[in-house]
């Protein structure tokens, strides 16, 4: 099924998801040089970064994608116990699910944090599922992302 924008029947197109994944590894590359990397027209890649942008599917002044845009509107973070001798395998296995979309190692009772989407409970369940059956895993607690009370921000770390 393809992926659609909000309150809109336009699926991304081919294009769009060229442009996207390009976007990924290197979301400063200016528009002219992202052209002539996917051999497309500088005026093809501006008008499809616009809709993009006016669609809601790039963030304010990023190009990452907003997770909802994608059907995935539920937002989780799961801890983990890993074994360590696993560690490796744990962290690939882990790459392998989809829905993970960010992975932190940290300090304290747990190894890892890790932030899902799903598109509903039913879905984030069977996320969680996939994560305890990752190699290492020992055990998981999932917190649900209720709402956002601040987005990510830097500008206050370039003050005085």
């Amino acid at each position: 099924m393809p992926t659609r924008f909000p309150g809109s029947s336009d699926p991304l197109d081919a294009t769009d998801r060229r442009l996207l994944q390009a976007l990924d590894s290197e979301p400063r590359i200016p528009v002219l040089l992202l052209a002539q990397k996917l051999a497309l027209a500088r005026g093809t890649v501006q008008a499809h970064l616009e809709r993009l942008a006016r669609g809601g599917l790039l963030r304010a002044h990023s190009v990452r994608i907003e997770p909802v845009s994608l059907g995935l509107p539920l937002r989780a973070f799961v801890t983990a116990e890993v074994d360590q001798e696993t560690f490796d395998q744990t962290i690939a296995a882990l790459s392998g699910i989809r829905e993970v979309i960010e992975c932190s190692a940290v300090a304290g009772v747990d190894d890892i944090i890790c932030q899902v989407v799903a598109r509903d409970a039913d879905d984030l369940y069977e996320v969680g599922q996939a994560i305890l059956r990752c190699p290492g895993i020992r055990r998981t607690s999932t917190s649900i992302v209720l709402r956002q009370l601040m987005p990510y921000r830097m500008a206050q770390l370039l003050g005085p």
